[in-house]
């Protein structure tokens, strides 16, 4: 077996200022939380509803966001500031983990400090810690994983490729995108003298704990007949069809001067001869960054490379007059994207903002349309009004419809806002075939009287001969398919909901 000498390196302490910058992450997002005029994300919704069907080998999802979910309300109850609580940690964790990673490269204070800030101030990472979704989570395993590949460049012991199986374990719960990061890697080691260590038993070890702690996403999708693929071709044909590569890289500049330390980073990483050590740490980066171009990814799919590289570019900078200078303008361009990082400002107001900064990109909805709010934004309202109108239609049928209605919804957030805010109001829980609701199953109910909001007259008349409008609801500020939706009650079913059910799978 041939072993790499390792090297003996004297590290720098970490910062203090690094901590209360980590906090103020924090803070931010549990008082904005705390106070914001918006509420659960209609993704958040779909993640708690996924956490009371918890069944850890059958999920078509990683089933790692129900996990926390079901945690989090265990823990901590199902208010707004208790659901975003994790998410914010992990966002300060990543400040921290972005100090960190300055130091390990070997950067002081002045280099661990710009990297922190180059986190905190981003929207990119902002946005992710503000929200219950898989995606901050990601970016914390990535920038684990990539901590443990650059610790195993120094030292290629049998402790940091354990590190690194773990992180990729993880990261195989939280979100399927691991496997680009883990793709990476393998670049990274065979394109380097890292290769060698493969002729040890250790990277075998820890792919082999990577995939033991990842094994309830893959036996889900086996149990399943694989619907990460479906899944997959959809995202392709209604949302990255219209992404080119000069979308992507396009994509890289929004999110600001922090971009400029990042491929500064990256640029050293693979050139400069004072890394020669880790160089597989920058060939990493770079085929993550390649692999996403070419498979026409969203801009921010590659964001959990940049903490590494925004460490890498600030101890670049260090000893740098230009540090200063990129570092005030990390620093203004955080402030004035702060709403668009976070969801400070009212709907009316936060309209009006965009178009005051120009900012117009930020309104494009994943299918490609402009809309007056951020997607994410618009996403955040309307619900509980939803639900309170179905309670309202619900709880006006006579007692014995009562006693045997079903309440269906159109679409997952539908579904999740009724699995949500229902039980309060006395409604039973939402049964959906669309997304992940359609695993839920239809329920024991055969549907001869449902309640129904999503659909349109068009889409139930096929299964129903009888179709009442009983109520509307309007919301100005939600997504365009929310903002003005009707309510009906549907009554003598061509079929029972359990005979039609396995038709309708893969409906979106």
């Amino acid at each position: 077996m041939v072993v790499l000498v390792p090297e003996v390196r004297r590290l720098k302490p970490l910062a203090w200022p690094v901590l209360p910058v980590a906090l103020a992450v924090l803070g931010l997002h549990l008082w904005v939380n705390a106070t914001s005029p918006y509420g659960f994300h209609r993704d958040e919704l779909l993640y708690l509803a996924m956490g009371r069907h918890l069944r850890l080998w059958r999920m078509d999802f990683p089933p790692g966001i129900a996990m926390i979910a079901e945690g989090t309300r265990a823990a901590l109850g199902d208010s707004l500031v208790a659901v975003r609580t994790l998410p914010a940690v992990a966002g300060a964790l990543l400040v921290v983990a972005a100090a960190l990673f300055a130091r390990e490269l070997g950067g002081g204070r002045r280099a661990q400090v710009l990297a922190a800030i180059a986190v905190a101030a981003s929207p990119l990472f902002l946005r992710a810690a503000g929200l219950f979704q898989p995606v901050v989570f990601d970016q914390l395993v990535w920038t684990v994983a990539l901590f443990a590949l650059a610790r195993l460049c120094w030292r290629p012991d049998g402790r940091w490729w354990l590190a690194l199986g773990l992180a990729l374990g993880v990261g195989l719960l939280v979100k399927f995108s691991i496997a680009f990061i883990g793709l990476a890697i393998v670049v990274g080691i065979l394109a380097t003298r890292l290769r060698r260590s493969l002729l040890g038993p250790w990277p075998w070890v820890a792919l082999v704990l990577a995939l033991a702690i990842g094994s309830p996403s893959l036996v889900g999708q086996w149990a399943l007949d694989y619907p990460v693929l479906g899944q997959m071709r959809d995202l392709r044909e209604v949302q990255l069809e219209r992404v080119t590569p000069a979308d992507f890289l396009v994509g890289q500049l929004l999110w600001g001067p922090g971009v400029v330390l990042a491929a500064i980073g990256l640029l050293t990483l693979l050139l400069a001869r004072r890394w020669d050590r880790v160089r597989a740490l920058g060939w990493t980066c770079a085929a993550a960054f390649a692999i996403l171009l070419l498979l026409k990814g969203k801009s921010y799919y590659v964001g959990p490379v940049y903490p590494a590289l925004f460490a890498a570019g600030a101890v670049t900078l260090e000893r740098s007059v230009f540090r200063w200078v990129l570092g005030l303008l990390v620093l203004a361009y955080g402030a004035v994207t702060l709403p668009l990082g976070v969801p400070i400002l009212p709907p009316e107001r936060m309209a009006a903002y965009i178009e005051e900064i120009g900012a117009t990109s930020a309104l494009r909805t994943n299918t490609g349309e402009l809309e007056r709010l951020p997607q994410d934004y618009a996403d955040m309202l309307g619900w509980e009004e939803q639900v309170r109108a179905v309670a309202g239609v619900y709880h006006e049928l006579p007692e014995g419809e009562r006693r045997e209605a079903v309440v269906l919804a159109g679409n997952y957030g539908e579904a999740g806002a009724i699995d949500f805010f229902g039980p309060r109001l006395g409604l039973p829980g939402a049964v959906s075939p669309t997304g992940s609701y359609w695993f839920f199953g239809p329920g024991e109910l055969p549907g001869r009287v449902a309640v129904v909001i999503g659909p349109s007259r068009e889409d139930l008349a096929p299964f129903f001969d009888s179709l009442e409008v009983a109520g509307r609801v309007r919301h100005p500020w939600a997504v365009a398919e929310e903002r003005d939706l009707p309510i009906f009650v549907a009554r003598r079913p061509h079929r029972t909901l359990q005979e039609i059910w396995p038709t309708l799978a893969g409906r979106n």
